[in-house]
């Protein structure tokens, strides 16, 4: 038998007291929103944004705010979790993890239309522009799922599976019998959310863990690997090699993105019920593919370009 890794990395960057202090899922937030006003910035100077290198820094602040924390946090609540509307208090803790990218997707367009009409520039620019810098936000948020151990993948023997404690608090049978191990370890380890909160700190529930957890492919790297770098590189060379009109990048975003997102998802345990047969992740990727064909159509019916882009 393979000797799997099981997952004990510590979601807190350093420890405050008790469980306080600076999360690694809020600081991949803090690295994706810096490289998008990099890279944001750097696509202004060269011309292909139409937006001011000056006013990068409030554009990227409301998409942060309003679309991608908002709009993710709401598309989890209401495309996952509709039971934490009983609870509307849980909906604003948003370091517990919990965010939808589609959700964070329909968020980013709202207020990129709200900002483009407001400072009369082309929408399908500012998208488009965006849409570039996106998938590296996705690769910090996949990241940081994966630390956080959580939306882990189906079971897997390939030789780089993880075992996954959070596995103990979706599956009542494995839990049970950790709980029958760990509380012969310490006492206090009596449920399943103490037994994940003692992995990254107490050495000795590894043992039991090992024999009880299924090993479980790593989706979260898979999709850090094909949403985050695969499809920057993508939209990268489309955007600085070819001269496309406004509003295909946003598509192609839309589209690559979706067919990832389907494909991966073959990888992944189901976090909520299947639709029509499909993982919702899958279900609401479909509807992405139709918006993103849509925007090229419109890019090639009404074609507009960027008011600098090189020539």
């Amino acid at each position: 038998m393979l000797a799997y890794y099981l997952h004990d990395l510590n979601p807190l960057i350093f420890r405050l007291w008790d469980d306080v202090g600076p999360r690694w899922y809020g600081m991949a937030y803090v690295l994706a929103f810096i490289c998008g006003y990099v890279l944001l910035r750097v696509l202004a100077k060269l011309g292909y944004a139409d937006l001011s290198p000056v006013k990068v820094g409030d554009f990227i602040t409301g998409c942060a705010l309003f679309g991608v924390i908002v709009g993710g946090r709401l598309g989890y609540v209401f495309f996952y979790k509709p039971e934490m509307l009983r609870e509307p208090l849980s909906i604003l803790r948003v370091w517990q993890g919990g965010m939808s990218s589609h959700g964070g997707m329909i968020g980013l367009l709202a207020f990129t239309f709200y900002y483009a009409r407001r400072h009369k520039i082309s929408w399908r620019n500012l998208c488009d522009n965006l849409g570039v810098t996106a998938p590296l936000g996705l690769f910090f948020g996949r990241c940081a799922n994966f630390i956080n151990g959580e939306l882990y993948g189906r079971a897997a023997n390939v030789p780089w599976a993880v075992q996954f404690p959070k596995e103990l608090l979706d599956h009542p049978t494995e839990a049970d019998r950790a709980v029958a191990a760990c509380v012969q370890i310490d006492p206090s380890l009596a449920t399943p959310e103490a037994i994940v909160a003692a992995v990254h700190r107490q050495s000795q529930v590894a043992a039991p863990l090992r024999s009880i957890l299924t090993p479980r492919h790593p989706s979260q790297l898979y999709e850090a690997f094909s949403e985050g770098i695969v499809l920057f590189a993508i939209l990268w060379i489309v955007r600085t090699r070819r001269r496309q009109p406004n509003g295909v990048l946003t598509g192609l975003f839309f589209i690559c993105y979706a067919i990832f997102r389907i494909v991966v998802e073959n990888f992944r345990e189901p976090d909520a019920m299947l639709i029509a047969g499909f993982t919702r992740g899958q279900f609401f990727s479909f509807f992405l593919i139709a918006i993103g064909i849509a925007f090229i159509v419109a890019a090639k019916m009404r074609p507009t370009f960027p008011k600098k882009m090189p020539v």
